[in-house]
């Protein structure tokens, strides 16, 4: 990764952040679970949550071609706490964003589409 994409990108990150801050985590990760850039609380691992990222895409990505839903949009998953949602930059990357429990889901993936539409210009 160029680091003046990787900079770029995390000023989106942090753009993201700021307009709703029920976001608590976000990263752009390769389809391999490599991290790209990324925003997250003290004490998580960039690798960690990069190989999350990845194993959540694949998983949602083979069951939507085996049930024939077609193209994977987004995965989401909802935890006590809070969501952690997924969503494709152009097949080439992945956001990831994990929220509060008070999160609401159409703003967040409203934010979301938002952030990757910028992300897209960069990559």
């Amino acid at each position: 990764m160029v680091p003046g994409r990787q900079a770029q990108i995390l000023e989106v990150l942090k753009e993201m952040k700021q307009v709703n801050p029920n976001f608590t985590a976000l990263a752009v990760v390769t389809p391999d679970g490599l991290p790209m850039s990324s925003l997250l609380p003290e004490g998580i691992e960039e690798d960690r949550v990069a190989a999350i990222s990845a194993t959540l895409s694949s998983l949602a990505e083979r069951a939507s071609n085996e049930l024939r839903m077609g193209k994977l949009e987004q995965t989401y998953a909802k935890g006590e706490n809070g969501y952690i949602l997924v969503m494709s930059i152009k097949g080439v990357a992945t956001l990831l964003a994990v929220t509060d429990k008070n999160a609401k889901l159409g703003m967040v993936m409203f934010n979301m589409k938002e952030g990757i539409q910028k992300i897209e210009k960069i990559l």
